[in-house]
C-alpha cells in the first residue's frame, strides 16, 4: 500500500517510551483528497515550496537573508503555517535544522548563493553523517544568468555557477537546480520526497527571479506525497531469521546492543520487542544513547569498550554471541579500535542487511522486519543479564564537597541528573560533555541528542535552538564547553527572540579539554570570556533571560532552584567555573587510546 507523509500532527510522538523520533511516520492516503484550486496570481513556486514544507511537518524554517533569497523568503513568510526564524549565521541555521529534524523527523534551512551555501555546508555534512532528512534551500542566481559569461557577486569571481553545487554533491543525496519554471514542480517534489525516503539532506537551488512568478503547474494545492514503503525480500527475511535464530539459540549468554542506525531504520520499537522476547542483557552504543529506553528491566548501560558503563563491557565482551542493531564502528566509538569483540560471535544488523558472524550475509532485509520476526523465534535466555546482576555493584557518589570548595564536574552532573524527567531533553556538546552526559540515567520520555559521528564543536548551540523550537513542551538542558561555545555563541540571541526556556550549563575550564587529553599543546588554551556578561549583552533587555556564574556547590544548588522555579519561563544561562584538569575518568582513558590510534606510524612500504 502506498503511504503519505502526513501533517504536523502525525509527526508528534504518541509516546516517549522509545527514543526514536517519528521521522518518516506515515499514514494511508485518503481517497477523498481533492486539492484546492489556487487563485492564478498566487500559483507561484514560492507558495508551492512553502505548502510542501508545512505538509511534511516543517513549521519552522531557519534562515539567513541574502539578496538572492529575499523574494523566496517573502513567500515563506506569507504561508500561515510556516514560521521563519532568522539566525545569526548560516552555520547555526544548518545546526538548528539538524536539531529540529532530530525531533520532528525533518528540518529545513534557507540561505543565499555560495557565501551562504558554503557557510552552511559543514552543518549539512553533519546531518548527512547522522542520517537526518534536511531540506537545504539556496536562493540562486537569476535564471537569465545561467549559460552566460557573466561574473556574479557572492562567487569566487569565475563565470561558473556550479561551485556550490559540486560542494553539495558529496553531502546530500539529491541536488535540484531550479532555473526555469517548467520543471520546478517536479524538481522540488523529487528533492523533498528523496530526503524523506533516504533520510539524508538534499540541496535545492532556486533562481532568485522565479519564486513570485505564477505558473500553471502550481495552480492546485500540492497533493500529499505518496511514498511507497521499502519492503523486505520475503525469502531473504525468512532465511536471515532462521540462520540468526539458530545461531543465538545455540548460544549460552547472548547480548543485544543498539546502535545509532536504529533511528534511520525506524526500528527502535522493534528492537525493544526483541529485548522483551529474548530476555538478553540490553546495552547501547554511545552514539545511540536516547534511542533505547534506559528504564528497560534488562538494560545494563553503554557499551564503549574501555570507557563503558561499569560492568557493561565485561558482560558484552564475555558473551558467546552479540547482536548489534545498526552499529557504526569508527575510531571514536571503538575507543581507538580497541574493542575486544570477535567477528565470529557477532550478528550485525544494518538498516537493510544482516551479516551473521563469518558466515552468510542477507541483503534486502529491513531491520524493523527482521527484529520483529526474530523476536518470535528466539528462546528466552536471561543468562547474560543474570551474570550482570550477580557482579553488579551500585556506583558510588562523588566525595561530599566542603563548604566553599571549588565545584567539581562530577558534582555538577550529579545535580543535573536530578533535573531530568519526561519533560526535559539533554543536548550534549562535543567534548567532555559526551562522557559526562553518557553517565546520566535517562528517565522515561527524556530526550537525548549529541553528534558523535561528525563531532563538530559548536554544534550544540544551533542544535539546541532547533530542538527546543521543535518541542516547546520540553525544557532543553544543554551542556556546552567554553571552547565549543565560542564557535557558535551568537544564536543564543535567536533563542531569546523565539522565547525559548532552555537551561544552558556553560562549563568553563579554560580550553579544549577533549583535545588536551588526545594531544596537548598551547593551542588548546583559549581566551577566557565573561560568558554571563556576553549573554547579558546579547539579551539587552529584550526577552526573558537569567544568567549566573557559579564557583561552589552551594551556588549551583541555588542556581538550579532558581532556573526551575522563579525563572522557569526564562532562558537560563549558568556559567560553571571548574578546574582546567577536572575531567571525567572516561575521557582520560578514551583520549589516551584515541591518541595512540592517531599516532600509529606509517606501514612499511
Amino acid at each position: 500500500m502506498d503511504t503519505q507523509i502526513g501533517s504536523l500532527d502525525i509527526y508528534k510522538p504518541t509516546s516517549n517510551d522509545v527514543g526514536c523520533p517519528p521521522n518518516g511516520t506515515v499514514s494511508t492516503i485518503q481517497s477523498s483528497v481533492s486539492p484546492t484550486i489556487i487563485n492564478s496570481s498566487e500559483a507561484t513556486l514560492g507558495r508551492h515550496l512553502a505548502r510542501r514544507l508545512v505538509q511534511i511537518g516543517v513549521t519552522d524554517v531557519f534562515s539567513v537573508p541574502g539578496d538572492f533569497n529575499l523574494t523566496l523568503l517573502d513567500h515563506l513568510i506569507a504561508e500561515p503555517g510556516l514560521n521563519l526564524i532568522g539566525c545569526c549565521n548560516e552555520l547555526n541555521a544548518g545546526y538548528a535544522a539538524d536539531g529540529y529534524a532530530r525531533s520532528r523527523g525533518v528540518g529545513a534551512c534557507v540561505v543565499t548563493f555560495t557565501v551562504g551555501g558554503l557557510s552552511v555546508l559543514n552543518a549539512i555534512a553533519g546531518a548527512y553523517s547522522e542520517n537526518l532528512p534536511l531540506i537545504c534551500i539556496v536562493g540562486g542566481p537569476n535564471s537569465n544568468d545561467y549559460g552566460t559569461n557573466r561574473i556574479l557577486h557572492h562567487t569566487i569571481g569565475l563565470p561558473d555557477f556550479s561551485q556550490e553545487l559540486r560542494c553539495f554533491q558529496t553531502v546530500t543525496c539529491y541536488q535540484a537546480v531550479v532555473n526555469n519554471l517548467e520543471d520546478a514542480h517536479e524538481l522540488i517534489d523529487t528533492a523533498i520526497s528523496t530526503a524523506l525516503k533516504e533520510s539524508k539532506p538534499v540541496y535545492i537551488s532556486i533562481g532568485c527571479n522565479l519564486p513570485a512568478i505564477p505558473h500553471p503547474t502550481f495552480s492546485r494545492d500540492p497533493v500529499p506525497f505518496s511514498l511507497s514503503p521499502k519492503l523486505s525480500n520475503k525469502m531473504g527475511l525468512e532465511s536471515a531469521v532462521e540462520a540468526t535464530a539458530e545461531f543465538l539459540n545455540n548460544a549460552v549468554k547472548p547480548v543485544l546492543l543498539g546502535g545509532p542506525k536504529l533511528r534511520v531504520a525506524k526500528a527502535c520499537e522493534a528492537f525493544v520487542e526483541l529485548a522483551d522476547a529474548s530476555g538478553y542483557a540490553l546495552a547501547v552504543m554511545p552514539s545511540a544513547k536516547g534511542l533505547v529506553p534506559e528504564h528497560h528491566p534488562h538494560f545494563i548501560g553503554t557499551y564503549w569498550g574501555a570507557v563503558s558503563t561499569a560492568f557493561c563491557a565485561e558482560i558484552v565482551e564475555s558473551a558467546d554471541a552479540y547482536l548489534f542493531a545498526g552499529p557504526i564502528f569508527n575510531d571514536y566509538s571503538s575507543v581507538g579500535y580497541s574493542l575486544l569483540l570477535k567477528k565470529e560471535k557477532a550478528i550485525i544488523v544494518q538498516p537493510d542487511r544482516v551479516v551473521i558472524a563469518n558466515g552468510p550475509t542477507f541483503g534486502c532485509v529491513l531491520m524493523k522486519d527482521f527484529l520483529r520476526e526474530l523476536a518470535k523465534r528466539l528462546k528466552h535466555k536471561n543468562t547474560s543479564y543474570e551474570n550482570y546482576h550477580r557482579i553488579f555493584v551500585p556506583e558510588g557518589h562523588p566525595l561530599k564537597a566542603a563548604p566553599k570548595e571549588p565545584l567539581r564536574v562530577n558534582v555538577l552532573f550529579q545535580h543535573i541528573q536530578k533535573m531530568l524527567s519526561s519533560e526535559t531533553a539533554v543536548i550534549a556538546e562535543t567534548g567532555d560533555s559526551w562522557f559526562n552526559c553518557q553517565k546520566l540515567k535517562l528517565p522515561r520520555g527524556c530526550g537525548y541528542e549529541f553528534q558523535m559521528q561528525y563531532g563538530s564543536i559548536g554544534w550544540s548551540v544551533g542544535a539546541t535552538l532547533g530542538y527546543a523550537q521543535a518541542v516547546p513542551e520540553k525544557r532543553v538542558i544543554a551542556c556546552i564547553g567554553d571552547g565549543s561555545f565560542q564557535v557558535t555563541a551568537q544564536d543564543v540571541s535567536t533563542m531569546l527572540r523565539c522565547g525559548q526556556k532552555t537551561i544552558i550549563f556553560l562549563i568553563n575550564n579554560g580550553g579544549y579539554t577533549i583535545e588536551v587529553e588526545i594531544h596537548d599543546g598551547p593551542y588548546n588554551v583559549i581566551k577566557n570570556w565573561n560568558y554571563t556578561g556576553l549573554v547579558d549583552a546579547i539579551h539587552n533587555g529584550e526577552g526573558k533571560c537569567w544568567t549566573t556564574k557559579i564557583f561552589f556547590e552551594e551556588e549551583l544548588i541555588e542556581a538550579i532552584g532558581t532556573a526551575t522555579g522563579a525563572k522557569k519561563d526564562c532562558l537560563c544561562f549558568i556559567e560553571v567555573i571548574v578546574h582546567k584538569d577536572d575531567t571525567s575518568k572516561e575521557l582520560l582513558e578514551w583520549g589516551s587510546r584515541v591518541s595512540a590510534a592517531n599516532s600509529r606510524p606509517p606501514n612499511p612500504q
